[in-house]
């Protein structure tokens, strides 16, 4: 009977959920941010202007909050709770159908989306007012709440106006919200939220961003992929095809070896894991958007490997690398207290590239991008032979001059 009870013990043990990890509910959730990024490219392919960047960046930011609030809240609450996971569902089910509305947001559809967007953060806090009994955690959902309704006004405003006003109310409510969060939403009398009220559990929040990032890549692949087979097959179409998938994997080389590993590590590691694993959800968040510049150059590329290369395409093409250097920059000062070589130099070369942009075709432009990503992964790999990796995350502050260790060991 006791072997019989130890077993029974052993086998609840297994089915208990381990906080260390990201529950399936978290990775259903992200099923719809898959929709959600592939609806951002499509829409940023058909308007290559300053404005149509804007206007797909203010989206890409409420759509990293949404997801964001939702991770950072799973720390605090436990999602085996069926009051919990409908809630979840629910914010998915609302992503959704923001997601299909973005084509339209900024025309005809504007205040469905607004309408929507507030309802997944002025319904999400008022649940969780309801729902949890620690004081901490309703004085959080209370400010989150506060800070939302001020940038409902600029969300509703927006929406409610037609034409070129609607697009800076909205960056306008952007603002506000990530001021908020920087900031910790002060509120009057409640005083602002600190990093360590999250109880972020390091090891799951590090997967979830992770996570994220193979999200992004998998619209980069799925875009590429859907592009080439709704095109005529053709040599050129069949290179381009190549040359861009060869991006994705690179960026997904460059990100996970090595600080893309060892984040874990580094929260760990960290005099304040709980602040710096908020802050590496801004680098992420670059990353993600430079990731998603992959997908817009196979909406172009694929189509039309050849011809003229438009100032608007060598943007993409080669900005969306670019961006992606900058946000993987900054995730090796996360993890390693510094900023790699190769990172910098791949900036450079990417910046020398792009004079020469309009001279080449589209797919000679993406070919160069790929072979600068192809340079620095080698280069890491060559580092991390000869130097040990160790995570060093930083203090406060920029790094020390004077800080120990190879800059270009991550």
């Amino acid at each position: 009977m006791s072997m019989a009870a130890d077993g029974d013990a052993g086998a609840a043990d297994t089915t208990r959920p381990d906080p260390s990890r990201p529950a399936f509910l978290e990775l259903f959730f992200d099923l719809v941010y898959v929709f959600a990024l592939a609806s951002l490219a499509e829409v940023m392919a058909d308007n290559l202007t300053w404005t149509g960047f804007a206007e797909t960046l203010v989206l890409l930011l409420a759509f990293t909050l949404v997801w964001a609030l939702t991770t950072w809240a799973a720390d605090t609450v436990e999602l085996s709770r069926p009051a919990v996971q409908v809630q979840v569902i629910g914010v998915a089910a609302a992503s959704l159908l923001l997601a299909a509305v973005v084509p339209e947001a900024y025309d005809g559809r504007g205040l469905l989306f607004a309408t929507t967007y507030l309802v997944i953060h002025l319904g999400s806090a008022s649940y969780y007012l309801l729902l949890v009994r620690d004081a901490t955690e309703l004085r959080r959902a209370g400010r989150v709440f506060c800070w939302e309704a001020v940038a409902g006004i600029g969300w509703i405003g927006g929406a409610l106006v037609d034409g070129p006003t609607r697009l800076p109310l909205w960056a306008l409510a952007v603002a506000v919200e990530y001021t908020g969060a920087a900031f910790g939403w002060p509120v009057p009398r409640f005083g602002r939220s600190h990093a360590r009220e999250w109880r972020m559990v390091g090891e799951r929040v590090a997967e979830r961003y992770r996570q994220f990032v193979i999200v992004a890549l998998g619209v980069s692949i799925l875009v590429t992929g859907t592009t080439f087979s709704l095109s005529e097959y053709t040599m050129g179409r069949g290179g381009a095809l190549v040359v861009v998938f060869t991006i994705v994997v690179l960026m997904w080389r460059i990100y996970i070896y090595r600080a893309g590993e060892l984040l874990t590590d580094a929260i760990a590691r960290s005099t304040n894991p709980s602040l710096l694993t908020q802050s590496a959800a801004v680098t992420h968040l670059i990353m993600v958007a430079g990731i998603g510049g992959a997908a817009v150059t196979s909406h172009l590329v694929v189509v039309r490997p050849f011809g003229e290369t438009p100032p608007s395409w060598a943007a993409v093409i080669l900005g969306g690398p670019a961006l992606f250097l900058v946000g993987r920059g900054v995730l090796d000062y996360t993890v390693f207290g510094r900023i790699s070589r190769s990172r910098l130099a791949g900036l450079v070369l990417l910046a020398g590239v792009a004079p020469a942009a309009s001279l080449l075709p589209p797919v000679m432009v993406a070919l160069l991008a790929m072979t600068v990503l192809a340079l620095i992964a080698v280069a890491n790999l060559v580092s991390t032979r000869l130097h040990a990796r160790t995570p060093m995350p930083p203090a406060l502050g920029w790094p020390s001059p004077g800080r120990r260790g190879d800059p270009d060991q991550s």
